[in-house]
């Protein structure tokens, strides 16, 4: 006695672009931060920097990195568009489901 199969259609897992991209700006972000707090010399050239800005420039940083932040998101929603869009266009490959067995 044969056991019936259902066939499905199933989606293989999507890749999670926008943590990729995230997690990539955080751990630069972290790997800079280390590198310039790990040497004397550049931490003081850091604090020296620090204490130098100007509120100008201080706000034009604080612009520069707003702007930094909504290109990422955007960039992220449009790879996430793109994802979707390929998923939405792409037949999904049939897969067989054994059913359970009887009593």
């Amino acid at each position: 006695m044969s056991t019936p199969t259902i066939i499905e259609p199933t989606t293989p897992p999507r890749t999670r672009w926008a943590a990729i991209i995230w997690g990539l700006l955080f751990a630069s972000v972290a790997a800079s931060a280390l590198w310039m707090l790990a040497d004397a010399d550049r931490r003081e050239t850091l604090t020296d920097g620090l204490l130098a800005l100007t509120p100008t420039t201080a706000n034009m940083i604080l612009v520069l990195t707003i702007g930094v932040l909504l290109l990422v998101g955007g960039a992220v929603g449009l790879i996430r568009r793109a994802q979707r869009t390929l998923a939405a266009t792409a037949p999904a490959p049939l897969h067989e489901v054994p059913e359970p067995l009887a009593d």
